[in-house]
């Protein structure tokens, strides 16, 4: 082996990894390479982009017994194990279709067109065993080796005189074989590179979002300037762009920071990206001062990303965020705002439940039914977020439960309900919440199983939520919850316990007599219902002890209800 060859060819070799690297750079093969399902559109660039770099590798080879010691496989063999075979095969058609048709190295000119494409061939059948593996680059350094391991093979068999090929592949062979090998190995090192600063960057983004949505929750109260301008404020604070406003559909209701003193609330909406924004249901990217149309001479204003938002499924405003520098809004700032957005359109239908709820409240049937607690859901939300990219199949899981909890909220209102029923829909609470709080919180059925009872829907989930929210959620250790149902000769027993903080004794004698606090609402409903449905005997019966615990039961009698629901 030559110590020059390979010297030289290492050399040759780093100026393809220095182009490879700055191909990273390029939002274009970032998005190509990121994505999971790649189009035929998709793959013809990818075949491009990686022939040119074959052909870049060839010309960068170094001229040896009347042929060339070169990195073109570099390039090929790296498409087919990132595009497939039929990146591999049109790349290798590209690169090697362009060694042979050139005059620049006479002998080996149809092996190595036809080692070329062999290789992408070859990398293209490996593709599915890389995305496989946690090893890609001990694989792709292997395979890198045994590629050209191959090609020295075909130059044997292909290439005449035999004596010559001999000779070339004893002086190029293993410099050939090790540079090669290497450099397929890093190029997948610098793509893995990629989508693991993409992968960190979508998390930073969406942890970001969901920070701000939690310090945020303004829009709650409604889509206005006071709640708008809060909202501003904190996302400007959180992040790095230079001023942060919302619109509605037809001015500016809130802007905060660099332009304040003349993007003022109040004036109509300036911008025809905006405006395209409300009429289309689409972000838009200001990437120049012109494009933002403001008309103050001393704006700073050069760059802007606009978001709709909407509520009921209908544009009703504006999310932007702005920078002082043109072309400035990066991958970063689109993704966020967009999340952004989708998080307060979701507030903001919270606040529509919240004012329906308001409207049911008369109707206590009714207004148990519609009484989603929004918080609730919006927690939920970010909890199945948080799961969807590292335990998709957990987030699809308290999905479902979310869909069967939501479900049962919403369902018609009826007179009774099977126990059972009544037990899966605390089910799909519980769930959810020991998603969110983890081994804090720890949940115990005990049914029995010759249980046969009915109960008026929607009657046990406030009590489980209370236990919940006020009682084990309270400590720091958390606690646990029984939920317990058993027959006696009276009717069916329930039972919700719980050993969290307990109530104090001032609170717990006036607890259901004089509520005018929100967290016993739920306890009140549960008991006024069970009295005028059962009787006053069949009121909920508590009992509690400062950081011991509460313990709720009722009793649901057999046979008919005492007075109508």
């Amino acid at each position: 082996m030559s110590t020059f060859t390979l010297e030289n060819l290492i050399n040759r070799v780093s100026i393809i990894m220095l182009l490879a690297f700055m191909l990273s750079r390029l939002g274009l093969f970032r998005k190509l390479v990121s994505k999971k399902e790649i189009s035929l559109g998709d793959k013809v660039i990818l075949s491009l982009i990686f022939g040119i770099f074959g052909i870049i590798g060839t010309y960068t080879g170094i001229h040896i017994q009347g042929a060339i010691a070169n990195s073109r496989v570099i390039g090929v063999f790296v498409g087919g194990l990132l595009g497939g075979p039929f990146v591999g095969i049109l790349s290798g058609i590209i690169a090697g279709g362009h060694r042979y048709l050139i005059d620049i190295g006479g002998f080996t000119a149809v092996a190595c067109a036809v080692s070329t494409i062999s290789e992408g061939i070859l990398a293209g059948m490996l593709k599915r065993r890389m995305e496989r593996s946690s090893h890609r680059f001990t694989i792709a350094l292997l395979a890198g080796f045994a590629a050209e391991i191959m090609q020295m093979g075909i130059i044997l068999l292909l290439a005449k005189p035999y004596e010559s090929a001999l000779e070339l592949v004893d002086i190029i062979g293993i410099p050939m074989i090790l540079a090669n090998g290497i450099g397929i190995a890093v190029f997948i090192a610098i793509v893995d590179s990629v989508l693991h600063g993409m992968e960190k960057e979508a998390s930073y983004q969406a942890q970001l979002a969901l920070r701000i949505a939690n310090d945020s929750t303004f829009f709650r109260e409604g889509f206005d300037n006071e709640t708008a301008t809060a909202t501003a404020k904190v996302i400007k604070e959180m992040t790095n762009v230079a001023a942060v406003a919302f619109t509605d559909r037809e001015k500016i209701i809130a802007h905060v920071g660099e332009g304040e003193d003349h993007h003022k609330p109040g004036l109509g909406v300036m911008t025809e990206l905006t405006k395209y924004a409300l009429n289309s249901d689409t972000y838009t990217i200001a990437n120049t001062r012109d494009s933002i149309s403001c008309s103050h001479r001393s704006c700073k204003l050069k760059s802007a990303i606009i978001v709709p938002i909407k509520q009921e499924g209908n544009v009703i405003g504006t999310l932007k965020l702005y920078k002082t520098q043109e072309k400035a809004i990066t991958m970063v700032e689109t993704e966020l705002a967009i999340g952004l957005a989708q998080l307060f359109s979701t507030q903001l239908e919270l606040s529509r439940i919240d004012q329906q709820k308001e409207l049911l409240a008369r109707s206590e049937l009714k207004a148990l039914q519609a009484q989603i607690n929004p918080h609730f859901l919006f927690n939920a939300i970010n909890t199945i977020v948080s799961y969807t990219r590292t335990q998709p199949e957990n987030a699809r899981r308290l999905l479902q439960h979310l869909g069967d909890f939501f479900r049962s909220n919403l369902q018609e209102p009826a007179n009774e309900v099977p126990l059972e029923k009544e037990i899966e829909h605390i089910v799909s609470y519980v769930e959810i919440e020991k998603a969110r709080f983890g081994d804090k919180l720890r949940i115990n059925y005990d049914i029995d199983e010759d249980v046969d009872c009915n109960i008026p829907p929607l009657l046990l989930q406030p009590l489980v939520e209370n236990a919940i929210k006020h009682g084990v959620l309270n400590k720091l250790e958390g606690g646990r919850v029984d939920i317990s149902a058993h027959s006696t000769p009276g009717g069916t027993e329930i039972i919700i316990e719980d050993d969290g903080v307990g109530i104090p004794e001032e609170t717990l004698t006036n607890l259901l007599s004089d509520c005018s606090q929100r967290d016993c609402i739920g306890l009140r409903n549960v008991n006024e219902r069970l009295i005028s449905i059962y009787g006053q005997d069949h009121a909920l019966n508590i009992q509690s002890q400062v950081n011991k615990g509460t313990r709720i039961s009722m009793l649901i009698p057999t046979g008919k209800r005492t007075v109508a629901a």
